[in-house]
C-alpha cells in the first residue's frame, strides 16, 4: 500500500486523541429512548446517520475542500468552514465538532507540518475560523496526494468507526459485534462516497430532522456518558 495512504490512516484511528470518544452526535438520545438497543437497531441508526446527515455535511465538505485546495482557492475554504459550522444547529454537536476539529488540527500540524494546517490553526486562534475535522482531514489528504474519492471514503470510515466504538460502550455492544458491524458496513461507505461525488454544492447542509432533533434533545437526557 502507498505510504501516503498509510500515513493518512493514522487520522482514521478511533483511538486518535481528538476527543471523538466523548461525543455520540445524538446516538445516546436514541439509546435512552429505547430505539437503539442492539446490533440490528444500531446498524440501522448508523446507516441513517451516514446517508441522511454525513454525506450532506462532512462528506460533501471533504469534496468541496479538496476542490478548493486543488484550485488554491483559500477563501472558499474559510467560507466552507463558516457554513458547516453555522448549519450545525444543535449546540452540543456544534461545539463538540469544533473541539474535535481543533484537537485533530493541532495533532495533524505536529505530525505533517503542512503550511495550510498552520494557517488554519492561526485563524481559529484569532477567532476568524471555527475548525472542523472534515476540513483538517481533507487538508492532510490533499497534502499527501491521496485521491479525492479515497479522501472522502477514509473520512467517512473514521467517523463511522468512532460511532461504532461509542456504541460498544453505550448500548453496550460486545467488541466482536462492533467489529462485525464495521465489516458489514463497508459497502454502505462505498455507496456513500460514490453519492458524494455526484452531489451538487446546493445539496450542502441537508439533514434528517429526526437526527437533528435527537442531537438537540441530548442536552436534556437524564443520565449521559457523552458530551453530545
Amino acid at each position: 500500500m502507498d505510504n501516503r495512504i498509510l500515513s493518512l490512516f493514522q487520522l482514521c484511528d478511533s483511538n486518535l486523541p481528538t476527543g471523538a470518544f466523548s461525543h455520540s452526535f445524538g446516538l445516546e438520545s436514541y439509546i435512552q429512548d429505547g430505539k437503539v438497543k442492539d446490533p440490528e437497531s444500531f446498524y440501522e441508526w448508523l446507516r441513517v446517520y451516514l446517508h441522511e446527515q454525513l454525506i450532506y455535511t462532512d462528506g460533501l465538505v471533504c469534496r468541496l475542500i479538496y476542490d478548493a485546495l486543488r484550485k488554491k482557492d483559500i477563501q472558499k475554504i474559510w467560507k466552507l468552514d463558516h457554513l458547516i459550522t453555522v448549519q450545525n444547529l444543535p449546540r452540543e454537536t456544534r461545539q463538540g465538532t469544533k473541539m474535535i476539529g481543533y484537537r485533530m488540527l493541532k495533532l495533524a500540524e505536529s505530525l505533517y507540518g503542512m503550511p495550510t494546517l498552520s494557517q488554519y490553526r492561526e485563524r481559529i486562534d484569532k477567532k476568524q475560523s471555527y475548525g472542523h475535522p472534515a476540513i483538517v482531514f481533507s487538508m492532510v489528504a490533499h497534502g499527501l496526494e491521496v485521491s479525492k474519492q479515497n479522501t472522502i471514503l477514509y473520512y467517512l470510515y473514521s467517523a463511522v468507526s468512532s460511532q461504532v466504538q461509542n456504541a460498544v460502550r453505550a448500548i453496550p455492544l460486545g467488541q466482536t459485534a462492533g467489529q462485525t458491524i464495521t465489516h458489514k458496513f463497508q459497502p454502505e461507505l462505498t455507496r456513500a462516497a460514490e453519492s458524494i461525488m455526484q452531489l451538487h454544492e446546493d445539496d450542502f447542509g441537508i439533514v434528517s430532522p429526526g437526527l437533528e432533533l435527537s442531537q438537540m434533545k441530548h442536552e436534556r437526557v437524564n443520565i449521559r456518558i457523552f458530551m453530545s
